[in-house]
């Protein structure tokens, strides 16, 4: 019963991945594709590529989703938190999809798993939630904001007698490379989250005692992701590249930098699990700034912001609803 139990997980984490893929390719591609440095289908491809590569490039932020968020539950039990936490998951990044609003997959599946956890009255790690979590969730969009408005007034700083088309074009090559760049951090952090929580469902059915992530998780939630970014999510790269602001290369290639440089740092370093969604739309909205501040459109802005503050509730209410159902209702 626990080992088609572990199937189910694994199956269904996978789903996610692929949402998480679709949902997230935005990030990589967005404003590549609206400054016309990209046409869509190369900027799929290419990101799909880049998530593959990067998710093979570490697993220290699996291990913390794995074991740092909720306590490692037991049993059948158990495995019914995780399923319900991926479930949860799922729900919230296909109603956000829906409304086009680019929020965290990440945040989702932590969410879920809070939820989950609390509706089976076991364990959460409040303190890994707060140190792991809140403060990264915090501080990510700052930096990404302030480092992408610094990073645009140094290049127009010193493009400041440069032709303006010759500039254009040769931005319009380093977004190239900042895109490719982004969709190796995307592989980076949002994979190694789907990886913890497969190892979690793994160590629950004691399939495993660590939680060292297995090279067939590593390459199969890669794959998943990958061909989640190829098939695109539209409505949130309309989103993430027109609504908020109008970019041109210069500023596609600030934000995408900046946001990038974040991401490897937290997964490298710190080995947190920040949102990749936030970061680089919080960068775009940085680099725009510095266009002129009403540039950006404020109330799009704030539409985006608010649904990032409900992603943990709403899909911890969603997995802790499914949680109730499989448990109580169908007895798993």
């Amino acid at each position: 019963m626990e080992l088609a139990g572990v199937i189910a997980i694994i199956v269904v984490a996978l789903i996610f991945d692929f949402t998480n893929g679709f949902h997230d390719a935005a990030n990589a591609i967005a404003t590549s594709v609206s400054t016309r440095a990209l046409t869509p289908r190369v900027a799929l491809a290419m990101a799909a590529v880049m998530n593959l590569i990067g998710a093979h490039m570490g697993t220290g932020v699996a291990k913390t989703v794995g074991s740092g968020i909720i306590e490692t539950p037991t049993g059948s039990g158990g495995l019914t938190i995780v399923a319900s936490a991926l479930v949860g998951a799922i729900g919230w990044n296909l109603l956000t999809w829906r409304l086009g609003l680019p929020t965290s997959s990440s945040h989702a599946l932590i969410g879920g798993l809070i939820g989950a956890a609390l509706a089976a009255v076991s364990g959460v790690q409040w303190m890994g939630v707060l140190e792991k979590v809140a403060v990264p969730m915090l501080l990510s969009p700052l930096l990404g904001f302030l480092l992408s408005y610094v990073v645009m007034v140094g290049i127009l700083w010193l493009c400041r007698r440069a032709n303006p088309r010759k500039a254009g074009r040769r931005f319009r090559f380093l977004q190239t490379l900042s895109a490719a760049a982004m969709g190796l951090g995307h592989g980076l952090q949002d994979a190694q989250k789907t990886m913890g929580v497969i190892v979690l469902a793994l160590v629950t059915a004691g399939y495993q005692s660590g939680f060292e992530v297995p090279e067939w998780v590593i390459f199969s939630v890669a794959a998943a992701m990958a061909l989640g970014t190829y098939s695109g999510g539209w409505r949130i790269i309309r989103t993430l590249g027109r609504r908020i602001v109008q970019l041109d290369p210069p500023r596609g290639f600030a934000a995408e930098a900046t946001a990038s440089t974040v991401l490897y740092a937290t997964a490298f370093i710190w080995k947190v699990p920040i949102s990749t969604t936030q970061t680089i739309t919080s960068a775009v909205m940085g680099a725009g700034a510095t266009r002129r501040f009403s540039a950006v459109r404020w109330g799009v802005a704030r539409n985006i912001v608010i649904a990032w503050g409900s992603t943990l509730p709403g899909a911890g209410l969603a997995a802790a609803a499914v949680f109730w159902i499989l448990h109580h209702l169908l007895g798993i």
